[in-house]
């Protein structure tokens, strides 16, 4: 039996989840030439056991929960290593990460409205990684086609790994990547930022500052609204 202390804490907590990346990496990487409607059913999937997982956590008493959508996959050092796209990304995982990232918002939202103390909120971290990717400068990125530390064409291998001669890169703080897939410091600290304390061109419908503070058991006021319909501005984030 969970005590009254424990059940009030796990309701004040928040729950920050981010699924699917290794799933849509390898079903890519095994099936290289799925046709449309594998892809649609692998996506339908994955997305089917992020709901059923939510719904796990919030069985339990959890009641906050910030999402990440997916980053464009095909962007990351390991899929223009591993697919040798040179400088360009792999455009199939992108696709796969946008129809993903496509169906979280309304299944948060519909939870939302049938659980009245079920609050969420949504961090876009696609467009926010994109935007590093295609204005590099802006952000103060030099490099963000391949990782600080690895080895390989994009050095998306081996960083860390006993018996592997990884290259690491002078000055990490000019890398948008510090290895095959994942982010360096400079870049994690700028998302932690925009996560709390962002408007909703980044994160919506509230910031993570603002779903802590948001009453425990109230239901949710505002809900995940797609940015392509109500055209939000395109401020840089």
């Amino acid at each position: 039996m969970i005590s009254n202390w424990k059940v009030d804490y796990i309701q004040k907590s928040v729950f920050m989840i981010s699924i699917g990346m290794e799933d849509y990496y390898n079903f890519t990487k095994n099936n290289p030439n799925a046709e449309v409607s594998a892809q649609q059913a692998f996506v339908t999937s994955v997305t089917n056991r992020f709901k059923s997982d939510i719904n796990l956590l919030y069985s339990s008493g959890a009641s906050k929960f910030v999402v990440h959508l997916l980053a464009p996959l095909g962007c990351l050092p390991i899929a223009r290593q591993e697919f040798k796209t040179g400088n360009n990304c792999y455009e199939k995982l992108n696709d796969l990460a946008k129809q993903h990232n496509a169906k979280i918002g309304p299944i948060l939202n519909e939870m939302a409205e049938t659980k009245p103390d079920f609050q969420f909120t949504v961090f876009d971290f696609y467009n926010v990684i994109l935007r590093r990717t295609q204005r590099n400068m802006n952000y103060r990125f030099s490099v963000t086609n391949i990782s600080c530390c690895g080895v390989g064409t994009h050095y998306a291998y081996g960083c860390g790994l006993p018996n592997v001669h990884s290259k690491l890169c002078e000055y990490q703080r000019s890398y948008l990547y510090f290895d095959a897939r994942h982010n360096t410091e400079k870049a994690q600290e700028a998302f932690a930022h925009l996560i709390f304390g962002a408007d909703p061109n980044v994160i919506q419908p509230m910031n993570v500052r603002e779903l802590m503070v948001y009453p425990v058991n109230e239901p949710m006021r505002e809900f995940w609204e797609d940015p392509m319909d109500e055209k939000l501005s395109l401020v840089q984030y």
